[in-house]
């Protein structure tokens, strides 16, 4: 509307210039014959003059609408501004709180980033680890270690133990009946892993009879600690994997049923931590009934002590009563000694007393046998 109100300006001038030409040309016209025109010259001049008159007050009109309409909009631009304000000012607040919530998920995602990445790196080095034998070995006899040291009191337990019939397991757990129970770390990996990765039929079967091979062998190993009359009957194959182990158990049940017929049970970390607690119940209980068989020894000792406790007290209580018997005879005869002695008080020796004019008599009595 602003961009309008000069370009109407601008049409009323036109319109009225073209009014004043049409007027001027008629009066051009009109010159030749001035006397008869006069009437129509006054009616030009006064529907000139009405028309200036209508162009004023069409110019007044149109700057007080102008003026109006520059005021609404600058109103309506001035709470549009507001509002674009506080709009701009509450989308900078969101975005800077969006910004910071980035930030704080990106440094989350960068320490996730960094363990994932450690992660990675402990992942190779323990794939370098169980790639090599000795270094499977030592990392399966290492857990077993650490299980059996975290669950048992020292000194019931022995690593690299010397059996007697010259052999060395992993381990041995001392019971209470001085026969050691055998533990062996056994890490069949590089069967089981081929296992895994077979394609074909035929794959698989030659990774199965691998795995029943190096396993049968593994249990025929663990078998040879077993010494009749010197260790438990039963001895553990420990398998530090879960995962194994459930394979085991799984997949190839006729090598569990072997192991057991050989004597040799096959444990997985869960199930040797089981074992190590139950062990531990077991030496407690074993110390219990030790504790028990002492405590009953040493309440027999107190029983007798408490007896000639009892003896000794009433023999004392014999001579307190013969001490009192005696007290008592000692007091009957203190109290006829002096009884004795006041009857010899009254007895008259004299003539000092008939001497004597103040002197009161005494009754004399005269003394009986026997007094």
């Amino acid at each position: 509307m602003t961009d309008l109100l000069p370009t109407i300006a601008l049409f009323a001038l036109i319109a009225a210039c073209i009014v004043l030409a049409a007027i001027a040309l008629v009066l051009w016209r009109g010159r030749a014959a001035a006397e008869p025109h006069a009437a129509l010259i006054a009616e030009l001049a006064r529907v000139q003059t009405d028309t200036a008159a209508r162009l004023e007050a069409l110019m007044g009109h149109f700057t007080s609408s102008q003026s109006q309409l520059q005021r609404s909009v600058n109103e309506r631009l001035d709470a549009v501004t507001h509002r674009l304000g506080e709009s701009m000012q509450h989308t900078t607040q969101q975005t800077a709180e969006n910004l910071q919530k980035l930030n704080e998920r990106l440094a989350v995602i960068d320490s996730a980033q960094q363990n994932i990445t450690q992660l990675a790196s402990q992942v190779t080095s323990l794939q370098s680890i169980l790639a090599n034998k000795q270094s499977r070995g030592a990392f399966g006899q290492g857990r077993m270690e650490i299980i059996v040291g975290d669950g048992l009191p020292k000194g019931s337990y022995a690593f690299e133990y010397t059996l007697p019939n010259k052999t060395r397991p992993d381990c041995v757990i001392f019971l209470p009946d001085n026969r050691p129970l055998v533990i062996d770390a056994k890490f069949p990996l590089e069967a089981i892993t081929a296992c895994r990765d077979a394609r074909s039929e035929d794959e698989r079967k030659l990774a199965a009879a691998r795995l029943r091979q190096d396993v049968t062998k593994h249990i025929n190993d663990v078998a040879k600690y077993l010494v009749p009359g010197e260790t438990q009957e039963l001895a553990f194959m420990f398998v530090p994997s879960e995962s194994i182990y459930a394979e085991l158990h799984e997949d190839f049940d006729d090598l569990v049923q072997k192991a057991f017929r050989a004597r040799v049970v096959i444990v997985s970390p869960s199930l040797l931590m089981l074992a190590i607690q139950l062990v531990r119940q077991n030496q407690r209980d074993s110390r219990m009934r030790e504790a028990a068989d002492q405590i009953r020894d040493e309440v027999g000792r107190l029983v007798k002590d408490v007896g000639l406790l009892g003896e000794r007290i009433r023999k004392l209580q014999a001579h307190f009563n013969q001490s009192n018997e005696d007290i008592r005879q000692s007091v009957i005869s203190i109290e006829k000694i002096e009884g004795r002695g006041e009857r010899i008080a009254q007895v008259e020796f004299g003539g000092d007393a008939a001497d004597d004019p103040q002197a009161l008599s005494a009754p004399v009595r005269k003394l009986q046998a026997g007094e």
